[in-house]
């Protein structure tokens, strides 16, 4: 077990935490800059114009890398990018196409290599991610690397068993319906609206 900590020690230990601005602030607070995200939701109600969103906030912060399995770089993945109104020129943020497991793992290795990296999507890597490849790599890289994995949905959960396993290893939880993000987890939580107008219209439905 090795030699444990007294509460003294505990509490003046430094932690590499993000400092995020303005709603990022209020809803996700001061996360530390390692372990597992996840976001989930229902076929074409806002995930990955979300997930880029994000990853363009969290490069202001680290270097992040996309990995786009079940659309690859194709031409609908780029109209969601054109939808989520990126900075072109922006150098810290880069976009793979499928490449493997294997291949991330790798990748995230090398010397000055990307310090979050967003899985997309979990069923696409499915079978590459079983058998303990999850927990293997949040065990390996613990505090040092971020990994969000965008998972599809099935009566309101993470649809399959890997995907339940990452929301339960999950520090920070993104469910996304109708272009609203509800954020749970260890973090103050709270809503992230992807798209305003067209939130309204899809929730306001629902309450009437």
């Amino acid at each position: 077990m090795g030699y444990g900590k007294t509460g003294d020690t505990l509490l003046q230990k430094t932690y590499d935490t993000f400092d995020f601005e303005g709603v990022y602030r209020d809803v996700l607070g001061t996360p530390e800059k390692g372990g597992i995200w996840i976001i989930y939701g229902k076929e074409k109600h806002g995930k990955t114009q979300h997930a880029l969103k994000l990853a363009e906030m969290l490069s202001k912060h680290v270097k992040v890398n996309y990995a786009s399995g079940e659309e690859g770089l194709s031409y609908t993945f780029s109209e969601s990018y054109e939808r989520a109104q990126l900075d072109p020129k922006n150098k810290r943020l880069k976009f793979y196409d499928a490449p493997s497991i294997e291949e991330i793992d790798e990748g995230l290795g090398k010397r000055n290599s990307a310090k979050a990296v967003f899985i997309d999507n979990e069923t696409y890597y499915r079978d590459e991610l079983k058998y303990g490849v999850v927990r293997e790599l949040h065990k390996k890289y613990k505090s040092k690397k971020l990994f969000i994995y965008i998972c599809h949905e099935e009566r309101g959960e993470p649809d399959g068993a890997t995907s339940k396993l990452i929301r339960k290893l999950a520090n920070v939880v993104m469910r996304v319906e109708g272009l609203n993000c509800f954020v749970s987890g260890r973090c103050p939580g709270g809503i992230i609206t992807i798209n305003e107008e067209k939130a309204e219209v899809y929730h306001g439905k629902l309450t009437e």
